[in-house]
């Protein structure tokens, strides 16, 4: 399966259009406003007079030009909302007030696409649950805050007993309903700060922050009486669907891909145990 990613080539149109100069790069340039050097240092207060507020855009609008990382836009497009909002108070901009008021609608909306987007390139399309890409964005997050603050993390490798043989009988829709339905009972399992990702085909990634090993396996073990618990009825069939797993623990100074090849392995070890079971990493 190919995940989406984002390039300098291929960007979407929105995060284009975070750079386009019509559209952020000058909201509501004067005729000769100071400028601030590029690549300046915006002051911490919020403008007090439209001048500096015109500079800061000017400033902002370089720093979404400088960058590729539609999360980096983001940020940038929320501190100009907010320096956009605090001109509401100000003396100065009553005359322009109407013409802030556009340019805070604008700011909100392509803030909002953009938001969409970054959702979108990190999200499976069937599962709703994360891709690839967006697995791999949260588990070096979740590694840096375990390793910064000594808390364990564990990670949980999934793979869909038989799904070969599930398609080959059923049929891909077949399939494809047992996948959603996996993680709808994954995602109403698991605590809000967990996260699932769609790793590969049948194969789904979960990550369990501030979790012992044991607390891990035990999560994993109730998901498996879950689905066990509820079969997916498939043409007035009901199928029974189970799945192995391989938990593996975070060890000091490890990088997430030794982590996710150390949970990899023990799932193939519950594989040739039998399937439908849990097995932890050496």
């Amino acid at each position: 399966m190919e995940y989406p990613t984002l390039t300098g080539k291929e960007e979407p149109a929105v995060a284009a259009q975070a750079r386009n100069d019509n559209n952020v790069v000058h909201l509501a340039i004067p005729p000769a406003p100071a400028r601030r050097k590029a690549g300046g240092k915006a002051p911490a207060q919020s403008p007090s007079t439209a001048a500096e507020y015109f500079q800061r855009i000017e400033l902002y609008a370089h720093k979404i030009r400088q960058t590729k990382d539609i999360d980096n836009i983001i940020e940038t497009l929320e501190e100009a909302l907010r320096e956009t909002r605090a001109l509401h108070t100000t003396n100065e901009m009553a005359a322009a007030r109407q013409q802030v008021a556009l340019a805070e609608q604008r700011i909100e909306r392509l803030k909002s696409e953009l938001e969409l987007v970054t959702r979108l390139v990190r999200e499976d399309q069937l599962t709703r649950a994360l891709n690839r890409r967006g697995l791999e964005d949260a588990l070096k997050r979740e590694v840096a805050r375990a390793t910064r603050s000594d808390t364990p993390l564990c990670v949980a490798m999934i793979d869909i007993d038989n799904f070969k043989h599930l398609n080959d009988t059923h049929g891909h829709q077949a399939g494809d309903k047992v996948l959603v339905h996996l993680v709808e009972i994954i995602q109403d399992t698991l605590r809000t700060n967990d996260l699932i990702g769609r790793y590969g085909g049948e194969e789904f990634l979960v990550l369990l922050p501030g979790s012992p090993l044991e607390a891990a396996c035990e999560v994993m073990q109730r998901l498996q009486t879950q689905m066990a618990q509820k079969p997916i009825v498939w043409e007035n069939l009901e199928l029974c669907v189970t799945f192995s797993v391989g938990v593996a623990t975070l060890r000091p100074a490890e990088i997430a891909p030794a982590l996710i090849g150390r949970a990899d392995k023990a799932m193939y070890e519950a594989k040739r145990k039998g399937k439908n079971c849990v097995v932890t990493a050496a």
